[in-house]
């Protein structure tokens, strides 16, 4: 069986490839890997001699010996560099610092308010992730790269937020630019979205292929993980499912002629417009949430529609993409199970039975730490990618 995750294997594999196949976390001998390869062993040995004294790998103990002496074992050492992963919201900030397999060990998170721009609030930022390369649990080891996550599209090929609502003076700022000028490694930027579905598919469905990220907070977006990989599309706006006008069905109370999109109708901003208008006491998705919990009838059921509202969307993006699991993420989805009901009951409706027929949509499972999660390993697959290995052997073994 193919790994969907894993490069196909070059013609003739140099430093960086045999890497990958150690990067599973499975300890294996020169042997081994010649026989994965299909390289001759003293090839493999010079290039494994190589990973090892860059310190890409270590020794990880013997293998059962077949006669003579036991062949010595290799594996991947996830703490020869760390990253930073930043994951930036609309009104709070995490900075984490995590090995390269993406274990987080120290983390920092704050009170912000994005309408600060990005000067101010990336001095923060990099103060905080400065404070934590400093700590003993990192302290020493190299900075590989820098992963953020911010709340709006972005152009992932410059790092560039591109018109984004919610980030009043980021359009079009050079946030790597910016971050390079304080720590000089690569920086990769991309929306909250998508690093949220990297961190879900990482630690609660890591063998699943077809898997959407929806979040429903501040706003809606979606991340779509095809294949085994994230999928951003040409531009970088893969998923951007907020801006889809939303179908009117059955049962609609909706007026003839509405043509908002997903996002006015059923983002937490739009939920708490919708109940401070009717008397609720609610300026935001926080506020809706609270009534919800609280068992307040109007906010149960406008989250209730919201759900179906979003339903309508996704039965198309089902139909389309045929996902296994849809996930659903976000402040307003922590609410219970109100938006969770309203989606299902739209999508198993809606959607062609041989797309819904194994489909499970759940809520996410992966707590405070998936952007966070999802932003390191979206760095450390680039920095560990086969010719950036190549590239920091070279420059190691000079």
């Amino acid at each position: 069986m193919v790994d969907a995750l894993r490069p196909a294997a070059a013609a003739n594999p140099g430093a960086g490839e045999i890497f990958q196949i150690l990067r599973d976390g499975t300890a294996r001998t020169k042997a081994e890997l010649a026989a994965l390869t299909g390289l001759a062993r003293s090839t493999v040995a010079l290039r494994v001699d190589a990973l090892l004294a860059a310190g890409l790998l270590r020794p990880a103990g013997e293998a059962v010996s077949t006669g003579g002496r036991p062949p010595a074992r290799l594996a991947f050492n996830s703490r020869a560099g760390v990253v930073l992963a930043v994951d930036l919201g609309a009104t709070h900030a995490t900075v984490a610092v995590a090995d390269l397999a993406g274990v987080i060990l120290d983390s920092r998170t704050r009170t912000i308010d994005i309408g600060d721009g990005p000067e101010r609030l990336l001095d923060v930022i990099l103060a905080d992730g400065a404070a934590l390369l400093d700590t003993p649990a990192s302290d020493g080891i190299s900075l590989f790269g820098i992963g953020i996550g911010v709340p709006g599209p972005v152009e992932h090929s410059t790092g560039r937020p591109t018109n984004p609502p919610i980030m009043p003076g980021w359009d079009r700022f050079d946030v790597p630019g910016y971050v390079q000028r304080t720590f000089d490694v690569p920086v990769l930027v991309d929306n909250d979205v998508n690093i949220l579905a990297l961190g879900e598919h990482a630690t609660t469905w890591p063998h699943v292929d077809d898997l959407i990220f929806v979040k429903v907070s501040t706003g809606i977006g979606a991340g779509i993980i095809a294949g085994g990989q994230l999928q951003r599309g040409a531009q970088g706006s893969a998923g951007d499912m907020g801006h889809v006008q939303v179908p009117s069905g059955s049962g609609s109370a909706r007026e003839p002629g509405d043509e908002r999109d997903l996002e006015a109708l059923a983002s937490g901003a739009a939920l708490a417009t919708a109940l401070h208008a009717d008397g609720y006491e609610a300026s935001g998705p926080a506020d809706v949430v609270d009534l919800v919990r609280a068992g307040n009838a109007a906010a149960i059921e406008a989250t209730r529609q919201a759900g179906r509202d979003v339903g309508e969307v996704l039965a198309t993006v089902v139909n389309l993409l045929n996902p296994s699991i849809i996930v659903l993420g976000g402040s307003i989805a922590r609410a219970g199970e109100h938006l969770l009901a309203g989606v299902r009951e739209v999508v198993y409706r809606r959607s062609i039975p041989l797309a819904t027929q194994h489909l499970a949509i759940v809520q996410s499972q992966a707590g405070d730490r998936a952007a966070v999660l999802g932003a390191a390993i979206m760095v450390a697959r680039e920095v560990l990618s086969p010719a950036n290995v190549d590239r920091h052997v070279a420059a190691r073994t000079r």
